[in-house]
């Protein structure tokens, strides 16, 4: 579909989607598609309808050239999305930087999710940010990096998406996931998400937002699930910690023995979180 993004002009976004009933979106995380979604898509698509989406500059969605993806415009471009989609007040599910954009998003329009389950987002200024954005301004560093992704991407994609169960790695997933970065743009695109979509002024004006809000008394604009990992090797489990201390009206729930990726690691795991979570619906075959 095409989506008229305030952000980044008109843009083709790959969707995919299954089921009938109350919809339920899914917003992929850094690094993936909407592909990661692949062991929930069908169980969740037999109570719901189920819509999953390629974020802008990622997987078999546009990537216009010259694009900056810089987190509060991806946070805004959900809402058009979700408003182009007629999905206002759908429930929501999203992974890592899915997650983050999921709150930021939720911050600036609270109507348009229902509920939120945010599964291992950053979001809390670290070092590391600061580190890589540092080392991407480099002259010539985002040129020399597009290049060693390029020439071996599925290598590249293999590498660095990381399960707790590394058996689960497969030549399909390294594919999906790293045939869009051997071209210039996929690979621009992604570069581009590592050095402008954790900028630590961006995370701490959201931090500040979220504090602000506790500290007047104000809960999470939308009902909010953290679901966390404590061997997750990308996103140290003290941030999810940290989010819950700054959104004390929402709930967080450990889930051991998994990773970052959880609903690849462990989908029943979070299905049975998502169920309890989530209002019931009526059940209705897949579509």
């Amino acid at each position: 579909m095409t989506v008229a993004s305030s952000a980044f002009g008109p843009i083709g976004i790959h969707v995919r989607e299954a089921g009938a009933g109350e919809p339920l979106l899914l917003v992929h995380g850094l690094m993936t598609t909407s592909y990661s979604w692949r062991y929930l898509m069908e169980p969740l698509a037999a109570r719901r309808r189920v819509i999953a989406f390629d974020l802008p500059g990622c997987g078999r969605s546009d990537k216009p050239a010259g694009a900056r993806y810089f987190a509060p415009a991806l946070a805004a471009f959900l809402v058009e999305l979700v408003d182009a989609l007629g999905l206002r007040g759908c429930d929501v599910v999203g992974n890592s930087m899915g997650g983050y954009l999921c709150m930021r998003a939720a911050l600036a329009d609270a109507d348009v999710f229902g509920r939120l389950v945010d599964i291992h987002s950053p979001g809390v200024p670290d070092w590391r940010y600061r580190v890589l954005r540092g080392g991407l301004a480099v002259p010539g560093m985002r040129a020399a990096l597009s290049w060693w992704v390029r020439r071996a991407p599925q290598r590249w994609a293999h590498k660095n998406v990381h399960y707790f169960d590394e058996s689960l790695k497969s030549l399909e997933e390294a594919a999906e996931y790293g045939d869009p970065l051997a071209a210039a743009d996929g690979a621009a695109a992604f570069i581009s998400y590592l050095g402008d979509g954790f900028r630590p002024n961006d995370m701490k004006s959201f931090v500040a937002a979220l504090a602000a809000r506790r500290d007047a008394g104000q809960p999470f604009p939308v009902p909010l699930l953290f679901l966390y990992s404590r061997q997750d090797p990308l996103v140290p489990p003290r941030v999810g910690a940290a989010l819950h201390a700054l959104v004390p009206s929402a709930r967080l729930e450990w889930i051991d023995d998994t990773s970052h990726f959880m609903h690849v690691d462990t989908p029943e795991a979070v299905l049975r979180a998502l169920d309890q979570f989530l209002p019931p619906h009526a059940t209705s075959s897949t579509g």
